[in-house]
């Protein structure tokens, strides 16, 4: 909302998370919070357990690849209704989607180090160390969902294989749902807009909270909330200490540009 009238909507800027550029970053109570963090996991959790098993017979197909195809196109109406989410939340806020003060108002700007003040350059390189954590935390089985929701495990079946062979429309959807999950759609809501706007209600544990919230909106896979809750180290806090939801963006990203590498090979 507008600093005119911030006050109004029980929003007070905090100083410590005062971005440059004289756009202001209002800060959110609990209960505000909440109903952002339930716009986005609510939809989510309904399009997973009531939508896609109503329109999974619609699809070609055995049973599994029927429920993931219907999976896929929910989850990508889900993430692009995060993105349109943001889009009305910041627009109510600030008044306008100009770049530079979305830019401002999302942290979309370059990483600053917290010790030396230096912006960019050198400070990028906390990417590399962070993507390969992720890989581990990737890597580690700590809870598979079923066969016909789990993707990952989806992915390695014979069922899976036969599905994404030739299946380019199928691709070019599934890039689509990876470009608002990792980009546009739960980065851009939980670390972009949530967690700059989370500092007056929990302080220096803003990072945490917004993992614990991160790990609860996976009602539609309730199986990925533990390693959701880990990502909180490598996704939430590198984002809050260095200001930039680029950092978040990145490193999730890197394990989306992985897996659409390893689909290409399944699809070509």
């Amino acid at each position: 909302m507008n600093t005119s009238h911030a006050s109004t909507a029980g929003a007070v800027p905090s100083t410590a998370d005062q971005a440059p550029a004289n756009v202001a970053i209002p800060q959110y109570g609990i209960r505000r919070i909440l109903a952002v963090w339930a716009a986005a996991a609510l939809p989510m959790g309904a399009l997973a357990w009531l939508v896609a098993p109503a329109l999974k017979d619609s699809f070609a197909g055995t049973g599994s690849v029927q429920m993931v195809k219907a999976l896929i196109v929910c989850f990508a109406a889900g993430l692009i209704w995060q993105f349109v989410l943001v889009a009305a939340l910041l627009r109510r806020e600030q008044g306008t989607l100009r770049w530079s003060t979305t830019r401002e108002a999302l942290w979309l700007r370059s990483p600053q180090s917290p010790r030396s003040g230096r912006v960019g350059g050198r400070i990028w390189l906390i990417l590399v160390p962070l993507i390969l954590v992720a890989a581990v935390f990737d890597g580690v089985p700590f809870v598979t969902g079923p066969s016909n929701r789990d993707f990952g495990t989806f992915l390695g079946s014979h069922a899976g294989h036969a599905f994404l062979s030739g299946a380019w429309g199928w691709y070019a959807l599934i890039l689509v749902m990876f470009l608002f999950n990792t980009v546009l759609g739960e980065e851009l809501l939980f670390r972009g807009f949530l967690l700059p706007r989370m500092n007056r209600a929990f302080g220096r544990g803003d990072w945490l909270a917004n993992g614990v919230l991160f790990a609860a909106y996976h009602l539609h896979e309730p199986w990925a909330m533990p390693s959701a809750f880990l990502d909180t180290f490598i996704y939430a806090y590198p984002t809050k200490r260095y200001r930039s939801a680029w950092i978040g963006i990145a490193v999730h990203s890197a394990s989306s540009v992985f897996l659409a590498i390893v689909i290409l090979t399944l699809v070509a």
